[in-house]
This record gives C-alpha cells, sequence and structure tokens, in this order.
C-alpha cells in the first residue's frame, strides 16, 4: 500500500492527531514570533535607561511607567486617544449611511460600484494618500478652491479659530488631520456595517412601519440593535488603526507627539527602548480593553 494512502488512513482513525498536525505550524509561528516579541517588548519596558551613557541598563524599575503619568506624556496619550475616538465616530455618521443604502437600495450593479468605490482607495499606497491629502489641504489646494467656490469660507476660517480643532490651515490644524485619517479607514467602517445590515430581515423594517413606528423609531428601535455589532466591528479598525499611526500626524495638523511618534523618537532617535516600550504598552492596553468590550457586544459575529 502506497505510504500516501497509510497515512490518510492514519489520519483519518486519529483526528486529534491530524488536527494537532494541522494547528502546530501556525501555533508555533504564533507562540515564538508574535508572543515572543511582544513579551520581549514587554520584558524591556521595565528596564533602566542611564541618560548620561545612552545605554539600556538590566535593573528592574518601574520608573517608565511612572514617567507615562508626566503631564507631557500624559498629554500625548490623551491627544491620540481623542483622536482614535473622533475618528471612530466620525467613521460612523459618515459609513452607516452608505453602507445601508448598499445593502437595502442598490441593485446588483449599483451595489458592485459602491463596492469598488469603497475598496478601491484601498489599493493605493498608504502614503500616497496621505502626501495627496496635504496637497489638497494646503492654502490654494483643492479644498480651499471648493470652500470658496460655495461660498464657505468665512465658515472654514470659524471653524480654524476653535480650539482643539483649528489651526493656522486646513494642513496645520486638528480638522484636517480628522479628515486625512477618517479617509483612510473609512472602508474598514462600511463594510462591517454593510454586512450587519444585510443580515437584518427587511420585515421587521417593514412590520415597524405598518405598525405605525415613525422612521426615527425605527432606526432607533429596530436597525441600529441589530445593526450595532457591525459597527462596533468596524470601530475596532477605525480605533486601533489610529492609535498606533504615526505618519499622518508627521504629515498634517498641528505640532504635537502621537504614541507612535513618540516611540519612533524614542526608539529611532534617542535610542531610549525602555521608554519606546513604555509608550507601547499603553495602545496595547487599550485596544485589549476595547476588544473585551466590543467582544461582549457581539462585534465579532459581524466580522
Amino acid at each position: 500500500m502506497p505510504f500516501g494512502r497509510i497515512l490518510s488512513n492514519i489520519l483519518y482513525h486519529r483526528r486529534t492527531l491530524a488536527l494537532l498536525l494541522l494547528l502546530t505550524p501556525p501555533l508555533l509561528w504564533f507562540g515564538v514570533v508574535y508572543m515572543g516579541s511582544l513579551l520581549s517588548l514587554l520584558s524591556q519596558s521595565v528596564l533602566g535607561f542611564d541618560d548620561m551613557t545612552m545605554s539600556v541598563s538590566s535593573e528592574f524599575t518601574l520608573d517608565n511607567f511612572k514617567q507615562l503619568m508626566a503631564p507631557s506624556n500624559l498629554d500625548i496619550v490623551i491627544r491620540t486617544l481623542s483622536m482614535a475616538i473622533a475618528v471612530t465616530l466620525g467613521s460612523v455618521v459618515l459609513g452607516f449611511p452608505i453602507a445601508y443604502y448598499m445593502a437595502h437600495f442598490a441593485g446588483p450593479k449599483e451595489k458592485a460600484f459602491f463596492y469598488i468605490g469603497v475598496m478601491l482607495p484601498m489599493w493605493a499606497s498608504y502614503i500616497v494618500k496621505a502626501y495627496a491629502w496635504t496637497v489638497l489641504l494646503a492654502q490654494g489646494g483643492v479644498i480651499y478652491w471648493f470652500v470658496e467656490a460655495l461660498g464657505l469660507k468665512p465658515v472654514l476660517l470659524a471653524l480654524l479659530k476653535v480650539p482643539m480643532i483649528g489651526g493656522d490651515t486646513l494642513a496645520t490644524s486638528h480638522l484636517g488631520r480628522f479628515l486625512v485619517f477618517t479617509y483612510i479607514w473609512l472602508p474598514f467602517m462600511i463594510l462591517p456595517i454593510q454586512a450587519a445590515i444585510e443580515r437584518v430581515p427587511g420585515n421587521l423594517l417593514l412590520a415597524s412601519s405598518d405598525l405605525g413606528a415613525h422612521p426615527r423609531q425605527t432606526f432607533l428601535k429596530v436597525l441600529w440593535p441589530l445593526a450595532f455589532p457591525g459597527v462596533v466591528a468596524g470601530s475596532i479598525f477605525t480605533f486601533s488603526l489610529t492609535l498606533g499611526d504615526y505618519i499622518i500626524p508627521q504629515l498634517v495638523g498641528p505640532s504635537g507627539y502621537f504614541i507612535g511618534n513618540m516611540v519612533y523618537t524614542m526608539q529611532g532617535t534617542i535610542g531610549n527602548i525602555p521608554m519606546a516600550a513604555a509608550f507601547t504598552v499603553v495602545p496595547i492596553v487599550l485596544i485589549t480593553v476595547y476588544l473585551s468590550i466590543a467582544r461582549r457586544l457581539g462585534a465579532f459575529n459581524a466580522l
């Protein structure tokens, strides 16, 4: 009997062995490469750093985490977290109507057009899109021209004067940074919401209307609760991707570090790897808490 036939018979009768052989390579990769590097990073966050010799010491210390509570470092965490929340909420506001139209109104050809329109920006280089937005947001750029053509320049100038939103120009404002983040991560919000809405039976919406419910009541009492897991699933991407980004904050928006920029500076410029590792722990903790909440809300069922 051929060896292959013998082996297949053995694996057929011993399903546990077949499952073990199937899962061992990915589990080894996950355990050794991913978890190993993560544990190595976490272990370096409790090491010391000598500012005089610019070298890492092997002594155990929690000073790096204490430094995270300093006002300047805490400001970086709050700035990053606030932008991640704002981008997530903005993506929901923009993405939900698009996803709803795709799920309930678009025909097959129109739905294919929307899928291409949503996913096409994802095929372009991330760096190219970020640099393209610096041109769009610059004074004399397309957005300024468009705003002036609509007679909305006074409104834009008023927005740019609002604290925590504005800046000297769109390209150096928190608003401009928000627009770039939202544009880049919006497809990650639309697709999970669209998938969740498609699973909502259309007869439930019709029954709500037949029973005299106002469209707003139908949305709040029927559609939103059933589609909410898809919203949370999309927010996992928009929240975590914004939280860890370090390129867009360098190109667009006012001066001020984000967590990703701080990690890059601490490790690549200063060489303070323990402090860079301590900053890296912050998004890990935030995302872990966020994922635990998302799991309770049933988000993983909508992925």
